[in-house]
């Protein structure tokens, strides 16, 4: 029996509402709103402002609004090829996996749209040494779900029916 596609969904909108409220929370009342401008929260974890307007890692910037909008179809032809597997995998695991996906990347869409840029603002860092570009509640969520998919797909075996034994 496949499991309902509802729980995937609900984890996408609640990674969704999740990066939308904390990119409002950071811009807004913790007032990040200077492009570089900066917080520290803690010796290791910082509040930036950086501007995104490529995809993962900085790649494909787009440098013009038609870049921008190929951009944005791009990843909108990702998320609903998404939608797709979400909608058809049976797995619960993997279908809340793909929510973290969705979810994510519908947060980076609409700002992408909005604003023209992905709003990025967690910097975690070790001195010098940052393991990991600027990134959101969105790119966290997206990275956490295709690790989840991967491990999934790597360490879970199915289970295979008993091949049927024959007497002779």
């Amino acid at each position: 029996m496949r499991a309902s596609p509802r729980v995937g969904l609900l984890v996408a909108a609640l990674i969704f509402v999740a990066d939308q409220l904390s990119k409002w929370l950071v811009a807004g009342p913790l007032g990040l709103t200077d492009l570089g401008q900066s917080i520290e929260l803690l010796p290791v974890f910082d509040l930036t402002r950086v501007h995104n307007h490529g995809i993962s890692l900085g790649l494909l910037t787009a440098a013009s609004d038609t870049q921008r909008w190929l951009l944005v179809a791009f990843t909108a032809a990702i998320a609903a090829l998404v939608t797709y597997w979400l909608f058809r995998e049976p797995k619960r695991g993997d279908q809340i996996a793909l929510g973290m996906v969705l979810g994510g990347a519908l947060g980076n869409i609409l700002d992408r749209a909005r604003l023209g840029y992905v709003f990025d603002f967690a910097d975690l860092h070790f001195g010098t040494f940052r393991p990991f570009l600027v990134f959101n509640v969105a790119d966290a969520a997206i990275s956490i779900g295709v690790a989840i998919l991967i491990l999934r797909a790597l360490l879970i075996k199915d289970a295979r029916p008993e091949e049927k034994v024959q007497d002779a």
